[in-house]
């Protein structure tokens, strides 16, 4: 799966995480499995679209930070889109609150959030630091991933 997804995205790291994300999808939705259809076939549809969603994702992303208008002449020009001031402010905001709710997770998930999302480490470099199969942190790093969106989903809007 990983070398499928390596093909289509040619990122590593979109790659794992994919990879992952299906697995995960797999089994949360293995009971909707037909027997009829080959497994591997099955898998591979999950995958790729869950790399169509990435995608999809990535380019409205794009699109949402990208504005642009026609000038007095006619000519397309495309807007500046740095943040303002006050975006800065609201990103700054909106990473304390995150790191607050990383903080209620377990150390162990806490370790592997940082090393993944603020050190930018691989799998694999993850594994080396914390001295364990890199299988386990890929375990850990998607438990650690669907705690912290359900503590960030139940949190309370102020």
């Amino acid at each position: 799966m990983y070398s499928f997804q390596l093909l289509r995205t040619k990122n590593e790291l979109e790659a794992e995480d994919i990879t992952i994300e299906t697995f995960s999808k797999a089994f949360d939705k293995i009971n909707s499995y037909k027997e009829e259809f080959v497994f591997k076939t099955w898998l591979i549809t999950i995958s790729k679209n869950l790399h169509i969603d990435l995608l999809r994702k990535q380019k409205r992303s794009l699109e949402n930070n990208t504005f642009s208008y026609q000038n007095s002449a006619g000519e397309s020009e495309v807007l500046d889109s740095t943040p303002t001031a006050e975006d800065q402010l609201i990103q700054q905001q909106n990473l304390a609150d995150l790191l607050t709710e990383i903080k209620k997770l377990k150390p162990a998930y806490q370790k592997v959030i940082n090393l993944r999302y603020f050190n930018e480490m691989s799998y694999a470099e993850m594994a080396l630091v914390l001295e364990e199969p890199v299988n386990n942190i890929k375990v850990k790093a998607l438990r650690a991933r669907k705690l912290l969106s359900e503590l960030i989903r139940n949190k309370p809007l102020i």
